[in-house]
């Protein structure tokens, strides 16, 4: 039987969570854990008492950021129109991955070790897919456009952010739906 943590160790997995929120989201998933401890005013062995790799950390805060993703896909479920859902939907990833380097590195790299992570992408995927889906039906994409295509796409245009300048996608993302849009 476990105890509860004592109130200055959760004081201080808190700020350690809230720290490697804004290190991952400036420097990515291979942000610097020391200088998440020096944010979070502790030390790094404290970083390791609450998160014992790296893995660890990544599973206790990105799966949900992963998840805030799904939001889009609701969206897109309730647009009508499925164009109109597809190019809503690739553009609220794209400025979130544009504005936030670990959400980003979380869906387009690999960390088979933060199960919770890989399966809270498995879960963002599925939303992906189903609008996808849904626009091939009804013949606004491209019917050999795949699901990889697009992910691709968005993982090229998402480059196109450095975390300062985060819009550069948006004037070649018209370009890229132009390329993607059924005749």
């Amino acid at each position: 039987m476990s105890r509860p943590m004592r109130r200055d160790a959760a004081r201080n997995r808190e700020r350690l969570l809230h720290e490697a929120a804004a290190v991952f989201t400036e420097q990515g998933l291979s942000g610097s854990l020391e200088e998440i401890a020096r944010r979070a005013q502790v030390s790094i062995g404290t970083l390791y008492n609450h998160f014992p790799n790296r893995d660890a950390l990544i599973d206790a805060l990105v799966p949900q950021r992963v998840a805030e993703l799904m939001q889009f896909a609701e969206q897109a479920t309730a647009e009508p129109d499925s164009w109109l859902a597809l190019t809503g939907y690739i553009e609220n990833m794209l400025s979130r991955f544009t504005t936030d380097r670990a959400l980003f590195e979380a869906f387009t790299g690999d960390h088979p070790a933060a199960a919770q992570l890989v399966q809270a992408c498995s879960r963002g995927m599925s939303g992906l897919s189903a609008v996808l889906d849904r626009a091939r039906r009804d013949g606004v994409l491209r019917a050999d456009a795949t699901d990889i295509d697009v992910v691709n796409l968005i993982w090229a245009l998402s480059l196109l952010g450095d975390g300062v300048e985060t819009t550069g996608w948006q004037r070649s993302l018209g370009f890229v739906l132009d390329g993607l849009r059924a005749r």
